[in-house]
């Protein structure tokens, strides 16, 4: 298989995102219960995460059956073109199942474990979002139209609105609730919208002028990830690291550093 254009990977990951958007979008039923839980009993996948990661798998593996995958709900598979493709299939589960429109469909593809392409579709938002590496962000809304996206220019950090967001372990959330309580007075507000790819996606957007989360897995922000970092907004961990499971932070860059600064004084990254 030749190396893919960019242009083409990123088609194929805004098909399979839309298509995923509509099952779950379409046919969610009345009575969607929870299937299984993960790492603590309110910590839920439903029927609904389980068709859609393999809706989308089997297209990908369909249209390009020698990349890789490495999906929430059980797709790992090596793959051997150099390509492996990142899914979360529905990010905001629990958002999902009480019927709060804050969800979303997130597909990167990463070429030799650089992410290239990222792709996250918000159904109930109408909106679509994606960015191809070196090629800045876009957006496209209810009506059609695309937009490129821009974070917001840099406010001081006690007028910036930041989100955030909360694991499923109590201890953690309980230490996660310590660092949100010490840095409400230092900054406009937080939010918590209970998607990571959408919070992401609305610092690319300029709709927030941060973002920080522990415990996060590749598939949460490999998309998200991509379209703030193209949008202007600085991405990482801890100083001088990539966002991983132990933090993550998107800002405008304004804010990025002390906002991460004050999340390493306030040990966000451990309990």
């Amino acid at each position: 298989m030749t190396d893919p254009n960019p242009s083409e990977l990123l088609a194929l990951a805004l098909e399979t995102a839309r298509r995923a958007g509509e099952l779950l979008r379409d046919g969610r039923p009345a009575d969607l219960g929870v299937a299984a839980t993960k790492s603590s009993p309110i910590d839920v996948v439903t029927e609904m995460d389980i068709a859609a990661e393999k809706l989308i798998t089997g297209l990908l593996a369909e249209r390009r059956p020698q990349d890789g995958f490495l999906g929430e709900e059980g797709a790992s598979t090596p793959g051997s073109s150099g390509i492996r493709w990142v899914i979360d299939p529905l990010d905001g589960t629990v958002n999902y199942l009480y019927g709060l429109p804050t969800w979303a469909v997130s597909i990167a593809a990463e070429r030799d474990g650089e992410r290239i392409v990222g792709v996250v579709e918000a159904p109930m938002r109408r909106e679509t979002y994606w960015a191809v590496l070196g090629g800045g962000a876009y957006a496209r809304g209810a009506h059609g139209e695309n937009t490129a996206l821009r974070c917001r220019p840099a406010p001081p950090l006690d007028q910036a609105l930041v989100s955030t967001g909360f694991n499923y372990v109590a201890h953690v959330r309980a230490h996660q609730a310590d660092v949100a309580q010490r840095l409400i007075p230092r900054l406009r507000d937080i939010r918590r919208g209970g998607s990571a790819a959408v919070d992401l996606c609305d610092v690319a957007a300029g709709r927030l002028d941060g973002y920080y989360e522990r415990g996060l897995h590749p598939w949460d922000l490999a998309a998200g990830d991509l379209i703030a970092r193209e949008a202007g907004a600085r991405t990482g961990g801890r100083p001088g690291l990539p966002a991983d499971g132990d933090l993550t932070v998107a800002a405008t860059p304004g804010v990025f550093e002390p906002l991460q600064a004050l999340l390493e004084e306030y040990g966000a990254w451990h309990d």
